[in-house]
């Protein structure tokens, strides 16, 4: 009997637990349910009143803008003038064909590449042709014109060579690179220069080769075909055409001659430096 009554007292304990626990939840949920009506009552009434939503969001747009570091657009609107500023005209780039490649892109050169024709011919970006001539300037300015050698074995290059020679006083090597003129000092030729311009990497490979082993400086003139990794400053362009050879080596004559405040008196006119009109293969 007693431990009947204990296990009746027992199960009453538990209903009682039961009955407050499941007190307590539906309390807690009234509760939650009435603080979600509350809520979404002030919502209504916030967003019912269109200027108080508005002052909202122009306080939080404000708080926003404080927050974000202020640029100065004037600075970045000169720098795009700047590059936007070509050397000559983009049609007289265009005439010239400085910028049409060859079928072949080489990995080095992808980066100069803006797209491929029907035909495959890659075309180089032409900003980025004005931009590389305007540093090979300024890297070329740093020497004096008998710290220079220009190397143009490709023919149709050799007129352009000339009057750049013939303009800036700068020694030029066109039809045949005198073998060992930098690396022996037995030849009667012997002539050691600090900077070496280069037409064509390939083309004029032993004298890049003799620059590479003095440890000079290399400007390269490349084409789509070209490998580049051991130039010190690179120009993207057709190398092959006489006309765009010679619209390159007149940019760099004018350019040279300004930086370095030399008379230009013996350049020659870019017509003269263009007028080639073969084309090398």
């Amino acid at each position: 009997m007693a431990k009947s009554e204990e296990t009746k007292e027992s199960k009453k304990d538990s209903g009682e637990k039961k009955v407050k626990a499941k007190t307590k939840k539906v309390s807690k949920m009234n509760l939650l349910e009435k603080g979600s009506q509350n809520e979404t009552k002030e919502f209504k009434k916030r967003t019912s009143d269109r200027s108080v939503l508005l002052k909202e969001l122009k306080e939080k747009a404000k708080k926003l803008r404080e927050k974000i570091e202020v640029v100065d657009t004037g600075n970045i609107k000169e720098e795009l003038d700047k590059k936007r500023q070509l050397l000559i005209p983009l049609d007289d780039y265009v005439k010239t064909g400085i910028h049409l490649g060859t079928r072949v892109i080489t990995p080095d050169m992808k980066k100069f590449v803006y797209r491929r024709r029907a035909d495959s011919i890659g075309v180089l970006n032409t900003s980025l042709i004005d931009e590389h001539i305007k540093k090979a300037v300024d890297f070329i300015s740093k020497y004096s014109p008998e710290e220079i050698v220009l190397i143009c074995k490709r023919e149709s290059g050799w007129q352009a060579a000339v009057l750049f020679g013939k303009a800036t006083g700068v020694k030029v090597f066109t039809k045949k690179y005198p073998a060992g003129m930098m690396t022996n000092t037995q030849l009667e030729t012997f002539y050691e220069p600090e900077l070496v311009i280069v037409t064509d990497p390939w083309i004029d490979r032993n004298a890049l080769n003799d620059a590479l082993k003095t440890g000079k400086k290399v400007v390269m003139l490349a084409d789509t075909n070209n490998f580049i990794r051991k130039a010190d400053h690179i120009i993207p362009c057709n190398n092959k055409g006489g006309k765009s050879l010679g619209l390159v080596y007149y940019l760099l004559a004018r350019g040279y001659l300004e930086k370095r405040k030399i008379s230009d008196d013996k350049l020659e006119s870019m017509n003269a430096f263009i007028a080639y009109d073969g084309q090398e293969e």
